[in-house]
């Protein structure tokens, strides 16, 4: 589905070929029409090109990427050079050949540091590590390099479509480097690891408040502090999240470490966000 989406960013002229290119096109006959002219390598360059273009309409991506590195190696440092270079990246994207890809949207933008494509092909290099990512259990490197990528985006590229999508991409990311986080507390949690737990668990509340981990973390911090014995510590956490999230089924399940006889009432939904980051701020200053 991306990849349908991500062809729409891509500039459409890089499909075009249509370049006016001398002696080739509507009116460029000459009179002596019958005359056998050598084609030049710019002539070869638009044939080949407009193959590699047919190809990957088609679903061939492999043939279109040979294709378009023809086109780069007959013209080097031209303009149908430039073209051709980003759109071989493209069509190994196209097929999931993200290693090669990126190599190529590198090179790109070293080979050609004044071609206007140039932010399409940081954000296609941002892409490809995004797409690596499979869960918040597994290798976060590829997480981290779209992180990094995307945020040079946002950085350099402001007032762009590639920058707003980066910053709900991002929004995205973040979730996952916090599911990260909630996954290995979980676990040393289960194992009685109670210390590298309660560490992690800190991560989440000081670095991703703003996901939708922050009330379990909130609420795991108290059954972990109290369980160390820390219970000004665990009534502190436990303060916060009933000040943030005192509807929520977390909060319902702190209050029950401290009232064994608890029972559920109805409380009001309203939440008051605001002071969030300020509260959370407090809860570690002894720390």
């Amino acid at each position: 589905m991306l990849k349908g989406l991500l062809i729409l960013l891509l500039p459409a002229f890089l499909f075009s070929c249509a370049w006016k290119i001398p002696g080739v096109g509507p009116g460029s006959e000459s009179k002596s029409e019958t005359a056998i002219t050598e084609p030049t390598n710019e002539e070869k360059a638009a044939d080949i090109y407009a193959e590699a273009v047919k190809a990957l309409d088609e679903g061939d991506a492999y043939y279109a990427s040979n294709k378009f590195k023809e086109v780069e190696n007959l013209v080097p440092q031209s303009k149908w050079a430039a073209k051709a270079s980003i759109m071989m990246s493209y069509a190994h994207y196209s097929r999931n050949s993200y290693s090669d890809a990126i190599f190529g949207l590198e090179r790109h933008i070293k080979n050609y540091p004044g071609d206007k494509n140039i932010i399409y092909a940081h954000y296609l290099i941002a892409i490809c590590f995004y797409e690596q990512i499979l869960d918040e259990k597994k290798d976060l490197q590829p997480l981290l390099k779209a992180k990094k990528k995307f945020e040079f985006i946002m950085q350099t590229y402001p007032n762009t479509d590639y920058a707003m999508d980066s910053r709900f991409k991002l929004d995205l990311i973040t979730d996952q480097l916090a599911a990260k986080e909630m996954s290995i507390a979980r676990f040393y949690m289960k194992t009685q690891k109670w210390i590298p737990a309660l560490n992690r668990l800190k991560t989440v509340v000081e670095k991703y408040e703003k996901t939708v981990f922050i009330e379990e973390a909130l609420h795991r911090l108290v059954e972990v502090y109290y369980i160390l014995g820390l219970e000004e510590e665990a009534k502190q956490a436990a303060a916060i999240l009933g000040y943030n999230y005192k509807s929520g089924e977390w909060y319902k399940r702190s209050y029950k470490v401290f009232n064994k006889k608890y029972k559920s009432k109805r409380t009001s939904n309203k939440k008051e966000m605001g002071l969030i980051r300020k509260k959370i701020k407090s809860l570690f200053e002894k720390n």
